[in-house]
Protein backbone atom coordinates (compact mmCIF):
# COMPACT_ATOMS: atom_id res chain seq x y z
CA UNK A 1 0.00 0.00 0.00
CA UNK A 2 1.68 3.33 -1.00
CA UNK A 3 1.69 6.36 1.42
CA UNK A 4 -0.96 8.28 -0.43
CA UNK A 5 -3.44 5.17 -0.50
CA UNK A 6 -3.16 4.27 2.85
CA UNK A 7 -3.56 8.28 4.10
CA UNK A 8 -7.27 8.35 1.75
CA UNK A 9 -7.87 5.12 2.91
CA UNK A 10 -7.83 6.52 6.67
CA UNK A 11 -9.63 10.04 6.12
CA UNK A 12 -12.19 8.11 4.26
CA UNK A 13 -12.80 6.29 7.54
CA UNK A 14 -12.89 9.72 9.14
CA UNK A 15 -15.82 11.44 6.21
CA UNK A 16 -19.19 12.17 7.35
CA UNK A 17 -21.99 13.87 5.93
CA UNK A 18 -21.17 17.30 5.24
CA UNK A 19 -17.36 17.51 4.94
CA UNK A 20 -16.23 19.58 1.86
CA UNK A 21 -13.54 17.38 0.07
CA UNK A 22 -11.60 17.13 -3.11
CA UNK A 23 -11.34 13.96 -4.77
CA UNK A 24 -8.47 13.19 -7.95
CA UNK A 25 -8.18 10.82 -9.74
CA UNK A 26 -6.28 9.50 -12.52
CA UNK A 27 -8.56 9.11 -15.53
CA UNK A 28 -7.60 7.10 -18.90
CA UNK A 29 -10.01 7.65 -21.82
CA UNK A 30 -8.34 5.86 -25.17
CA UNK A 31 -4.76 6.28 -24.99
CA UNK A 32 -4.56 9.18 -22.83
CA UNK A 33 -4.78 9.63 -19.33
CA UNK A 34 -5.79 12.92 -17.19
CA UNK A 35 -6.21 14.09 -13.78
CA UNK A 36 -9.24 15.11 -13.00
CA UNK A 37 -10.27 16.74 -9.32
CA UNK A 38 -13.77 16.90 -7.88
CA UNK A 39 -15.04 18.87 -5.26
CA UNK A 40 -18.57 18.83 -2.73
CA UNK A 41 -20.32 17.82 -0.15
CA UNK A 42 -20.18 14.46 1.09
CA UNK A 43 -24.12 13.22 1.16
CA UNK A 44 -22.85 9.51 2.30
CA UNK A 45 -20.03 6.81 2.54
CA UNK A 46 -20.78 3.32 1.50
CA UNK A 47 -17.89 0.44 1.67
CA UNK A 48 -19.30 -2.23 -0.24
CA UNK A 49 -17.85 -5.95 0.23
CA UNK A 50 -18.12 -8.83 -2.56
CA UNK A 51 -16.88 -12.04 -2.29
CA UNK A 52 -14.53 -12.88 -5.43
CA UNK A 53 -15.81 -16.08 -7.04
CA UNK A 54 -19.23 -16.23 -5.56
CA UNK A 55 -18.03 -18.22 -2.48
CA UNK A 56 -18.64 -16.96 0.65
CA UNK A 57 -15.23 -17.28 2.59
CA UNK A 58 -13.50 -14.50 4.83
CA UNK A 59 -10.67 -14.95 2.43
CA UNK A 60 -12.36 -14.29 -0.55
CA UNK A 61 -13.36 -11.13 0.53
CA UNK A 62 -13.00 -7.80 -1.04
CA UNK A 63 -14.20 -4.29 -0.79
CA UNK A 64 -14.86 -0.92 -2.73
CA UNK A 65 -15.99 2.35 -0.94
CA UNK A 66 -17.57 4.64 -3.23
CA UNK A 67 -18.78 8.50 -2.17
CA UNK A 68 -21.91 10.41 -3.04
CA UNK A 69 -21.21 13.54 -3.38
CA UNK A 70 -23.39 16.88 -3.96
CA UNK A 71 -21.21 19.18 -6.56
CA UNK A 72 -21.77 23.31 -5.71
CA UNK A 73 -24.54 22.95 -8.84
CA UNK A 74 -26.71 20.50 -6.67
CA UNK A 75 -25.63 17.93 -8.50
CA UNK A 76 -25.00 14.34 -7.33
CA UNK A 77 -21.91 12.61 -8.51
CA UNK A 78 -20.92 8.88 -6.96
CA UNK A 79 -16.93 8.79 -6.33
CA UNK A 80 -15.67 5.23 -6.40
CA UNK A 81 -12.05 5.13 -4.79
CA UNK A 82 -9.49 2.95 -5.63
CA UNK A 83 -5.27 3.09 -5.14
CA UNK A 84 -5.31 6.55 -7.48
CA UNK A 85 -7.61 8.13 -5.53
CA UNK A 86 -6.49 10.98 -3.16
CA UNK A 87 -8.73 12.33 -1.09
CA UNK A 88 -8.27 15.98 0.69
CA UNK A 89 -10.57 18.18 2.57
CA UNK A 90 -11.83 21.42 0.54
Amino acid sequence: MSASEGTSKSRFDELKPGDRIAVRQTVTEGQQCRTVTTTGIVVRTQRARHDINGKSDVDDEVSHDTILLELPDGELVTVAMDELTVLNRA
